[in-house]
This record gives structure tokens, C-alpha cells and sequence, in this order.
């Protein structure tokens, strides 16, 4: 807890007005571009019956929308946290619960989409009885429900902090997650459930892509289907690689708060913001995007009519 006060008291006396200015801006540009292309893809997977009615689409819908969600979450924070405002403990818990929530959404969704992918080519014939829509909806409920109650025990072991003796419930620091670890049992708590999640989510991952090698190898399967779904999974992995490293990103952001200056410091929170909280969340709809030949078509008409919409309103504006 000390150290998180430390790292972002550190940070009260960083830049200058007008450097903070251009470091909102230049971090605010790509984060409304990722955000952009989220809800176009979000758009685009409802737009169609087809992605509505087959699973491997609803549960791409439910990974981007837990990812968008977090992403502008993390951005609404930023931007209060380089305005210098300050929240009180309420309102800064309810953010970052929402913001655990979605952000435990990803390697769970993840777990199931690989397991689709196993299904389909281990098992081709039983897909179809397998891997229903019905079936695809239980699992989200199931993904969410656990992360709920994951949210609601740290909810718990917050209020096990005294706050009564508080002065006020207004934060002297920025709302920042590690700041609402007011006791070493939700630091441990935290630790130990994010080891469990991704070591779980690795190996049903990796047995995942082990069983469609072996899969692939008979000649009874599909060998273009095999090879595609054993990229698919490749894919997922590093996607749960991506949001261990946003996990890490705190601990990271307190280590070299020990070693560098406060404006130094809030240089490489806003990279590190960019390229480890908000470029990730943002993959899920490229990969697809640009991979799925269902997807790219509409996705491109989708962006590109945005595009054009935007450059006849500018037009529209300077014209007299």
C-alpha cells in the first residue's frame, strides 16, 4: 500500500500543465482509434443473423464487449487521473470493481473459445449438438458469474477496512487500482487469484492446441480446418499472454517509480498505458477482423463508410 501511495504521490508533482496537455492528447488519439474500431467490429457482429446464431461469434461479441467496456473505463480514469482530480473511495471503488470485472472476462472467454475451436476438429461430428447457441449462452453466464463473485470478495475484504477512522472518504490520491488495496489480505487475494486464473487458462489453452496437433494427424480430419483452428489457438494464447502483462503493469509501474524522476515516470505510464492496457484490447478486433473472411468484408465497409462520413462533415464544416 505504501508503495502505491508513493508511486502516485510521486506523480502529483510530475509534468507541467501544458506537458500533461500533450500527453492526454498523444495517448487519447490511438485509444480513440482502438475504441473506434471496437465498437465498429461490436456493430458489425450484430448486424447479421449469421454472427448472431453461431457461437464462435457471440463469444467473440462477449470478449470485445468486456474488452471496449474496460477500455473506455481505463480511459475515463486516465484522463481524471492527468486532469489531477481526485475521487472519493466510493465512487474509485465502484470504477475499478467494474474495471476487475470486465478485465477477468478476457482469459475466461478466452478458456471457452479455445475449447470451441477443440471441438470442432476433434470432435466434427458432435459440434453442432455441442457447441449450441444455448449452450454458448450458459457458458457466458457461467464466465460472468465467476468473475462477479470474484468481484464481490474483493468488495468484501475492502470493508474490512476501518474507515470510519478516515477523515473524510474524499482520496488524497488518483483512483488507481492498487490504491484500493487498503489491506495486505487483498493484495494476497489479488496475487493469488490471478495466478490461478491464468495458470488454469494456460493449460486448458495449451491442451487445447496439443489435442488439434494430434487431431490433425488423422486422416480422418480436416487438415485446413485443423490448421486453422491450431492458429486460432496460437492466437489465443498470446492474447492471454498480452492481458497477463496488463496485469503486471502495476507492480512494473511501482518498481520503476523507485529508480526514475516523477516526470520520467508519467512518460512511461502513458506508453506503457497505450501499448499494454489499451493495444491489446484492441487485437481481439484486428485479428478477427482481418483474418475471418465473414467478418473482413462488412468489418471494411463498416470503417471505411465511417471514414468517409467523417471527411464530408469536415468538408461540410470549413465549406462556407
Amino acid at each position: 500500500m505504501s508503495n502505491a501511495t508513493q508511486s502516485q504521490a510521486n506523480m502529483t508533482t510530475g509534468p507541467g500543465l501544458l506537458e500533461r496537455v500533450m500527453l492526454s492528447t498523444l495517448t487519447t488519439v490511438p485509444c480513440y482509434i482502438f475504441f473506434h474500431i471496437n465498437v465498429t467490429m461490436l456493430f458489425t457482429l450484430r448486424s447479421k443473423l449469421v454472427f448472431r446464431e453461431t457461437s464462435r461469434y457471440v463469444l467473440l461479441y462477449n470478449l470485445l464487449f468486456a474488452d471496449t467496456v474496460l477500455m473506455a473505463l481505463s480511459q475515463i480514469l486516465f484522463i481524471v487521473s492527468a486532469s489531477r482530480t481526485y475521487l472519493t473511495y466510493p465512487v474509485c471503488g465502484l470504477l475499478v470493481s467494474i474495471g476487475n470485472l470486465t478485465n477477468e472476462i478476457s482469459p475466461l472467454t478466452l478458456v471457452v473459445m479455445s475449447l470451441e475451436r477443440y471441438v470442432a476438429v476433434c470432435y466434427p461430428l458432435r459440434h453442432a449438438t455441442i457447441i449450441t447457441i444455448r449452450n454458448t449462452g450458459v457458458a457466458i453466464i457461467v464466465v460472468w458469474a465467476f468473475c462477479s463473485l470474484n468481484v464481490l470478495t474483493r468488495v468484501l475484504l475492502l470493508l474490512q477496512f476501518p474507515f470510519e477512522q478516515l477523515e473524510s472518504l474524499q482520496m488524497k490520491d488518483f483512483c488507481f487500482i492498487l490504491v484500493m488495496f487498503l489491506g495486505p489480505l487483498s493484495d494476497d487475494y489479488d496475487k493469488a487469484y490471478t495466478c490461478f486464473v491464468f495458470i488454469s487458462a494456460s493449460v486448458a489453452i495449451i491442451s487445447s492446441y496439443i489435442g488439434v496437433i494430434v487431431a490433425a494427424r488423422s486422416a480422418s480430419t480436416d487438415k485446413v480446418s485443423a490448421r486453422k483452428a491450431r492458429n486460432t489457438l496460437l492466437l489465443h494464447l498470446v492474447q492471454l499472454g498480452l492481458s497477463l502483462s496488463s496485469t503486471m503493469h502495476n507492480s512494473l509501474l511501482i518498481a520503476i517509480s523507485k529508480t526514475v524522476t516523477s516526470t520520467v515516470l508519467e512518460h512511461i505510464l502513458s506508453v506503457f498505458y497505450v501499448f499494454i492496457i489499451m493495444l491489446p484490447r484492441c487485437l481481439s478486433s484486428l485479428i478477427y477482423g482481418i483474418r475471418d473472411q465473414t467478418i473482413r468484408p462488412i468489418l471494411l465497409c463498416y470503417l471505411c463508410c465511417g471514414l468517409k462520413l467523417s471527411v464530408v462533415s469536415v468538408k461540410a464544416e470549413v465549406s462556407p
